[in-house]
């Protein structure tokens, strides 16, 4: 028997903007996954070198409308085009931009591969 949760799994590519303090951001590629049958309410953003995030779907997509934080990760709209993604570690903090459009079709791919909707 299978249930809604055992769809396939997701991945997209995304090209996310490191924020620093220095005057040119720089590009970097990001893997974002989502697999329903190992956990179907998170996502993972895996970045060059092995550096991967896991966090709730829910706070991808209410940060997408507002500022929201969860554990030792942020995400808030920046401006009407971005997204902003903040990473706590015990290194520091990476602050990573995306185009929300992106992060929003990745949702969305989530969504088909047959996940639950959130209820937040």
């Amino acid at each position: 028997m299978t249930s809604a949760t055992e769809g396939p799994a997701v991945e997209d590519h995304a090209k996310g903007r490191i924020v620093t303090d220095a005057p040119l951001s720089r590009a970097v590629p990001v893997a974002l996954s989502y697999d329903p049958r190992s956990d179907p309410a998170a996502v993972r953003f895996a970045f060059p070198g092995g550096v991967a995030w896991t966090f709730p779907r829910a706070l991808l997509e209410s940060g997408l409308r507002a500022p929201a934080r969860g554990g030792d990760v942020g995400v808030w709209p920046c401006g009407r085009v971005q997204t902003v993604v903040e990473f706590h570690s015990d290194d520091g903090v990476a602050v990573v931009q995306f185009d929300s459009a992106v992060l929003l079709r990745f949702l969305r791919h989530t969504y088909a591969a047959g996940a639950p909707v959130s209820t937040r």
